[in-house]
C-alpha cells in the first residue's frame, strides 16, 4: 500500500515538473514589443507602418523582371494582324515584280480577264439560291484580288507608255507616201552634224554653227532627183531652228530627229 502511495507521489511530482518547463517556453517564445526610443517624448505618435509591398505591386504597375501574361495575349491580335499585312504586301511584291518579268501586258491581260469579268455578278431568276448565295459570295470575296489587278494593269500601261515614249520612235512610219508621180524618185537622208553643217569653238565667240562650204548649190542640185531628208541625234527643238536657217529655198523636205530613233543598250540607232 504504502509503495503505491509513493509511486503516485512521484508521477504527479514529475508531471508538476513537466508542466511548468512547458510554460516557460512559451512564455519565452513569444515575440518581444519594440521599445520606445528614449529621447522621443511621452505622447509623441509613432510613424505610421511601411507600405506592404506585395499590394503595391499588386495594385500599381509591375516591377522590372516580372513577366505579365495578360499583356502578351493582347497583343497577340495585333502581332497576327501586322505580320500578315507585311506578308500580304511582300507576296503581292513578288508576284507583280515575277509577272512583269516573264509576261506581256496583253498575256496578263488576257489570263486575268475571267477573274475580273466574275466581280460583275448579276442575279439570275431561273437559278436557284444557292447558286445566287454561291455566287454573291464569290464575288464578294474576289474584289479584292480583281481590283488589284486592274491596279496592276493600268499602272503598268502608264509605266510602259511614258518609258516607250523615250525607246521607240514617235510613230511606226516616219515619212509619208511618196505621190505617185513620184514612185520613181529616190530617198536620200543626210545627216545634219558634220556634213551639211560643223561646230567650232573658239575662245572670242564660244561655240558657232557653221555651214559647210557649197552647202546651198548641193541641196539644190540634189533635189531635182532625191527626196532630202535631214537626220540629226538632237533634238527637234534644236534642229528646226537650225534647218530654217540653212535651207531658206526648202530643198530639204522632211526633218527627223531624235524622237525618231530607237533606244537600245544605251544607245539611240536609226529606225528604219
Amino acid at each position: 500500500m504504502s509503495s503505491a502511495i509513493l509511486r503516485f507521489r512521484l508521477a504527479s511530482v514529475f508531471l508538476n515538473h513537466r508542466r511548468r518547463l512547458l510554460s516557460s517556453n512559451v512564455v519565452s517564445g513569444a515575440p518581444k514589443e519594440p521599445l520606445a526610443p528614449s529621447s522621443a517624448p511621452t505622447g509623441t505618435p509613432l510613424p505610421p507602418p511601411p507600405p506592404n509591398t506585395s499590394t503595391t505591386a499588386t495594385a500599381g504597375t509591375e516591377p522590372p523582371g516580372v513577366f505579365n501574361a495578360g499583356t502578351t495575349s493582347s497583343n497577340k491580335p495585333w502581332r497576327f494582324f501586322k505580320y500578315g499585312l507585311v506578308g500580304a504586301l511582300a507576296g503581292a511584291s513578288a508576284t507583280a515584280g515575277y509577272a512583269s518579268y516573264a509576261y506581256t501586258l496583253d498575256e496578263i491581260d488576257e489570263k486575268t480577264r475571267a477573274l475580273r469579268s466574275s466581280v460583275d455578278f448579276s442575279l439570275k431568276e431561273d437559278a436557284s439560291t444557292f447558286d445566287n448565295v454561291k455566287g454573291l459570295l464569290h464575288s464578294a470575296a474576289i474584289i479584292v484580288p480583281a481590283k488589284a489587278v486592274e491596279l496592276y494593269l493600268d499602272t503598268r500601261r502608264l509605266i510602259e507608255e511614258q518609258v516607250q515614249s523615250f525607246t521607240e520612235p514617235y510613230s511606226e512610219k516616219l515619212l509619208p507616201d511618196l505621190h505617185p508621180a513620184e514612185r520613181h524618185v529616190f530617198t536620200l537622208v543626210l545627216d545634219l552634224q558634220e556634213t551639211l553643217i560643223h561646230y567650232d569653238w573658239t575662245r572670242e565667240k564660244g561655240w558657232q554653227t557653221l555651214k559647210r562650204p557649197g552647202v546651198d548649190a548641193f541641196l539644190e542640185h540634189l533635189a531635182q532627183f532625191y527626196e532630202i531628208v535631214v537626220y540629226s541625234d538632237e533634238q527637234s527643238m534644236f534642229v528646226d531652228p537650225v534647218v530654217e536657217r540653212l535651207d531658206p529655198k526648202h530643198c530639204i523636205r522632211y526633218r527627223l530627229s531624235k524622237g525618231a530613233t530607237k533606244y537600245q543598250n544605251g544607245k539611240h540607232y536609226r529606225a528604219s
